[in-house]
């Protein structure tokens, strides 16, 4: 399947996307659909290189960018995809007792994007996201540093190679390049928390250990300093199968039902020193989360340890500190690049899928206008910084409650419930 241009060349421009993460992909999706020229420029050697991540909550930010962004049969195949929507958020105790109970709209359409409010699988949305645009993204090139080339940017990768585009755009995440080369001043913090991801099948075996309450939305498990993070993803239609008969040419990974859990907590109630944290394998993560539960119900303990140990991994979770305006230029960022934020609210990925709608329109209103384009670049980041920065804000108070209780990140999704997000 190729996207099909809904104008031709919008005036020759050239956009350069570092980093094929969901912002980035957005962004070119967007772009392509528009017909300007976009290359997206990924370090990886492939798509699904590494693990990233697995279930993620997605809202209006995500569900407007998307369908601006997307061509129509994407569109529809995300949100077929999605999971079937949780109504409720409970607090258990690690003894499985109903802490609190938040209950949301259960007649909310699952069909509007303005109303959005779901969980999807990170590797099946990326898959939808790179659909079309293949020949656009360029594996194995991972940028090495860029300069202003006149009215223009020309990028330098580590093989030696180099590029030149119109705009650059810094979608590469917490560690960007682009961001330490362009807005040195901008620092990432520690937030000291830290956690160890897991993913559980929903098979015959192990559905019947899920908790009651998990069944009905995202749940957090409270046990003294530990805390775990839990939600279900329930595909409304398998991927492949959603694919042959929304989009055949697009080839999905099958994906089946799964439970995904974190455990949380802050870097000293670990029962190893962070920095060994980060030196473990798979199998040593998922054998640290088992013991860091083995007090808890026995329905929990069987989850963690029924899941798939291969796919266990941990994350120190990171933080942007707010950064003044800066005068822009042809080069621009979105995403972690810039915002990175606490998973306590779960905003992370639908800030970065706004940001990706919000400069996609900038760049293809001013394309034509060679003079304008740097000034249309400044009006999305001032847009940016207010949203994306707030968000960080939130994210960061959030996180800090948690800790103050000795919870952790049991909060992370809490924004799961209906709420609409200023705009």
């Amino acid at each position: 399947m190729r996207v099909d241009a809904t104008v031709s060349l919008v005036s020759g421009l050239r956009v350069a996307v570092a980093g094929a993460g969901l912002g980035g992909l957005c962004l070119a999706q967007g772009l392509a659909r528009a017909g300007v020229r976009v290359d997206v420029h990924e370090r990886d050697p492939e798509l699904n290189a590494r693990r990233q991540g697995y279930r993620l909550h997605v809202d209006s930010r995500a569900g407007l960018a998307l369908r601006d962004c997307l061509p129509p049969e994407l569109f529809e195949l995300f949100m077929a995809t999605t999971g079937r929507p949780g109504t409720t958020f409970t607090v258990l105790s690690s003894g499985l007792r109903v802490l609190h109970e938040t209950r949301g709209d259960p007649h909310r359409p699952e069909d509007d994007p303005a109303r959005l409010s779901t969980s999807v699988n990170r590797q099946t949305l990326r898959e939808i996201l790179f659909a079309g645009i293949e020949d656009r993204v360029h594996f194995g090139h991972e940028l090495a540093g860029f300069a202003h080339d006149g009215d223009g940017v020309r990028l330098r990768f580590t093989d030696g190679s180099t590029a030149a585009a119109d705009v650059l755009v810094g979608a590469d995440g917490v560690n960007s390049v682009v961001r330490r080369r362009y807005l040195p001043d901008a620092r990432i913090e520690d937030t000291g928390s830290r956690c160890v991801y897991g993913r559980t099948a929903l098979n015959e075996s192990n559905l019947p250990l899920v908790p009651a309450p998990m069944h009905d939305g995202f749940t957090a498990v409270v046990g003294g300093r530990i805390g775990m993070a839990a939600g279900l993803v329930r595909f409304r239609r398998r991927p492949p199968e959603a694919a042959a008969a929304i989009a055949p040419g697009v080839a999905l990974s099958a994906a089946g039902d799964y439970l995904m859990w974190a455990i949380s907590a802050q870097r000293d109630a670990f029962p190893l020193p962070d920095e060994r944290m980060g030196e473990l394998d798979a199998a040593a993560l998922h054998d640290v989360a088992t013991a860091m539960v083995r007090s808890w119900h026995p329905d929990l303990r069987a989850l963690v340890g029924r899941a798939d140990v291969a796919e266990t991994f941990f994350i120190r979770v990171r933080s942007s500190v707010p950064v003044p305006a800066w005068e822009p230029s042809r080069v621009t960022v979105l995403g972690d690049a810039i915002h990175a934020m606490s998973p306590a609210r779960g905003s992370g990925a639908n800030t970065a899928m706004r940001d990706a709608a919000v400069l996609c329109r900038a760049l293809t209103d001013a394309a034509g206008d060679s003079a304008g384009l740097v000034a249309a670049i400044g009006g999305y980041e001032e847009r940016m910084r207010d949203y994306g920065f707030a968000a960080v804000a939130a994210s960061r108070e959030a996180e800090a409650t948690m800790a103050r209780r000795g919870r952790g990140l049991w909060l992370w999704l809490f924004d799961h419930l209906p709420r609409r997000p200023d705009r």
